[in-house]
């Protein structure tokens, strides 16, 4: 309990203005109660399968919502988003590599957000919309406001996606061929929210100390990775396979301090560096940081977000990504690891199986004025079903070129 009561001492970014304390202590005190979402033997299984990452014997494919909606865990919604996973897996698995299936759902309920507020055409200023796990998208006061109740929601709905999630994976009679062909997929979000991450925290019956049970694994986000901040400190006390989003801010001495703390002494796989620099960038600056690692540099997974770095805005104001430069910002990832004797472990997307426009094809398409026509993300734009496969089928190739 030693770092997770440091978590507690320090300052922690990216917190919500509980509407009142009294509320949020009694909804921190029922979690504490509740069940774990996931058990301790799963987060050892993931963490297994990720040595092999980091021995670059597998290939980690993680995808799912950006902001995930309370109304996403229901389970046709989940195994939808499970069957996606699944079937990108299968691109690379066609090239002879075995994958992990990690999916960003059934907990994404939280989000990060560069400003308090927002205003709206009409001049108001709200409260900025920071997940379902805070408050409601509805631009109204009322809506915005951070309401402790809604991580007993997030529990619950967690917990019904979970289900849906291992009702697709349970062996049933009479069915165990096809059943026993699903890998396992496992599930992860950003810890974001401390309330609820460190309310769910239980004691690790397989291997002592302390693991998350809101999910197999969580990360840290790139505004929250301060070395001498809260998130960091929760990141260091649990058991289970975490990350943490890389940056082109991010300087080599800050990274190296950030692996000691969280993989010296642990297995191989425990830490994944999710790196997000940007196309324009991630040629310049990922070489650095993987030199100021040496020989720490293979015992991490390195995983590649070529979605947040490449976040543009269409002339009307609206946020899109561009497709070219996702696989380019992927190319320069693999070639880069490539070069200093490193493992591209995987890639780590913000997709939906949904037919959505969110997504720009090219930066033609971006300078000739191109607006998404069917833009439904509750935050940030995400891959659709063709476009995700393509960003995996390109993944496969360099991964058959290498």
């Amino acid at each position: 309990m030693g770092v997770l009561r440091e978590s507690l001492a320090v300052e922690a970014a990216q917190q919500p203005q509980w509407s009142t304390r009294e509320r949020l202590d009694a909804v921190v005190d029922e979690l504490r109660r509740r069940p774990p979402l996931v058990d301790a033997e799963s987060c050892h299984a993931l963490a297994a399968e990720l040595e092999f990452v980091a021995r670059g014997e597998s290939f980690v494919v993680q995808v799912g919502e950006c902001a995930e909606l309370f109304a996403d865990s229901s389970r046709a919604r989940i195994q939808a988003k499970a069957a996606q996973v699944h079937g990108l897996c299968e691109i690379v698995e066609a090239v002879g590599l075995p994958t992990v299936r990690i999916g960003r759902f059934a907990g994404q309920y939280g989000k990060p957000r560069s400003s308090d507020t927002e205003t709206l055409p009409d001049g108001t200023a709200l409260p900025v919309y920071r997940g379902d796990a805070v408050n409601d998208l509805a631009p109204t006061a009322s809506a915005r406001r951070a309401d402790p109740l809604r991580l007993l929601a997030a529990y619950d709905h967690a917990a019904s996606g979970l289900n849906a999630l291992f009702m697709r994976q349970l062996l049933l009679p009479g069915n165990s061929g096809l059943s026993a062909m699903l890998a396992p997929t496992y599930i992860s979000h950003e810890a974001l929210l401390l309330d609820f991450e460190r309310a769910l925290v239980r004691p690790d019956p397989v291997r002592g100390g302390e693991y998350a049970s809101s999910a197999h694994m969580v990360w840290i986000g790139e505004r929250t990775r301060q070395l001498d901040h809260a998130h960091l400190a929760f990141a260091a006390a649990i058991g289970n396979p975490v990350g943490v989003k890389i940056g082109p801010t991010a300087r080599p001495e800050d990274v190296v301090a950030i692996v000691d703390r969280l993989a010296a002494g642990r297995r191989p796989g425990r830490l994944c560096l999710i790196v997000r620099m940007g196309v324009d960038a991630i040629a310049d600056r990922l070489p650095h940081l993987v030199t100021a690692l040496g020989e720490s540099a293979r015992d991490v997974v390195w995983l590649s977000d070529p979605m947040h770095g490449n976040t543009v805005r269409t002339n009307a104001g609206r946020k899109t990504r561009v497709v070219s430069d996702v696989l380019r910002e992927v190319e320069r990832f693999c070639a880069v690891l490539r070069r200093h004797g490193c493992h591209p472990g995987g890639v780590h997307l913000e997709a939906t199986p949904d037919p959505v426009s969110e997504c720009l094809a090219t930066r033609a398409d971006l300078a000739s004025g191109a607006e998404p026509d069917r833009f439904e993300s509750a935050c940030d734009p995400r891959l659709n079903g063709e476009q995700a496969e393509q960003v995996v089928r390109h993944v496969a190739e360099l991964l058959c070129d290498g």
